[in-house]
């Protein structure tokens, strides 16, 4: 009998599929257990493994590690100037953010990317928004970052800890999703959950997490935050649709939207105009000296 590659279309489907059979057994026979099951699921994120450009550009920074999000997160530093460590997004790690530091530290700042929960080498296992706002405030914290620069839920995370009271002055969102609450019903589909058992789920990840998904809508929360927000986009984000990152910067004060077209949800993060436009919007609102930003 051959032996299935995790990694190929074939794998994926097979331990779908064996997913959904499992919850759906425990579903039948103890649906408390299989809504706990399906919520702590829901919130491990996949293990991304670097690829060589990004293990180098990460080796080039400064290593230390910080206490976040009920862990411990590894970093890395570079530059010298006023700086925004970067969280990055869900399902990859800081080095997806290293795309980003030569633009930030050209322009006068120094950047910290970090390992958000449950990714890369920070440890934990579980990832959500408000693990990532915990984070990103103890990343800020123990570096004195005065910026942010956030990437899919590591936005999100900086969004809501911006929300929740942290004193940053100038951040940029690149493909925020406005809430996870469509994430809870998409997964809920992909594993054959019914109403009720969707209904079950989203109770446990509210009991986790201290708020139901469906009341953590960034735009909604946003309205009396004032600090500069620099809003980046594609339109052809199929992960985060742009219409997210459209009602976000609507609903913040200071917002400016830049649109992009053709780069989707990740490659924009690799995008050199992208990044300058960033790194220049940071720069102006931070000034020359003073304490890093942080890059997640």
């Amino acid at each position: 009998m051959s032996r299935r590659d995790p990694g190929s279309t074939t794998g994926r489907s097979f331990q779908l599929r064996a997913l959904r059979a499992g919850l759906s057994l425990a579903g039948a026979l103890a649906p408390p257990l299989a809504a706990r099951a399906a919520a702590r699921l829901f919130l491990t994120p996949p293990r991304y493994a670097p690829p060589a450009g990004e293990r180098e550009a990460l080796e080039r920074g400064e290593p230390f590690e910080v206490p976040g999000g009920g862990g411990r997160a590894g970093a890395g530093g570079w530059g010298r100037g006023p700086g925004p460590p970067p969280p990055q997004g869900g399902g990859g790690g800081g080095g997806q953010m290293t795309s980003l530091v030569p633009a930030v530290v050209a322009a006068g700042l120094s950047a910290v990317t970090f390992d958000g929960p449950g990714h890369g080498g920070s440890s934990g296992r579980l990832a959500s928004v408000p693990h990532f706002a915990d984070a990103v405030a103890a990343m800020a914290a123990g570096t004195g970052a005065r910026a942010g620069l956030g990437h899919s839920m590591g936005a999100a995370g900086l969004a809501l800890a911006m929300i929740r009271g942290l004193p940053i002055e100038a951040a940029v969102f690149v493909a925020p999703p406005r809430s996870p609450d469509g994430y809870v019903t998409r997964f809920s589909r992909a594993m054959g959950l019914g109403p009720a058992a969707e209904a079950r789920l989203r109770a446990a990840l509210a009991r986790r997490l201290g708020i139901d998904p469906g009341a953590l809508d960034l735009p909604r929360m946003a309205g009396g935050m004032e600090a500069p927000l620099l809003v980046l986009h594609d339109r052809e984000d199929r992960e985060v649709p742009w219409s997210d990152g459209a009602a976000i910067a609507a609903s913040w004060k200071a917002a400016r939207l830049v649109t992009t077209a053709g780069l989707g949800h990740r490659r924009i993060l690799r995008d050199a105009p992208a990044a300058r436009e960033a790194a220049a919007f940071l720069a102006h609102h931070l000034g020359a000296g003073g304490a890093p930003a942080a890059v997640a």
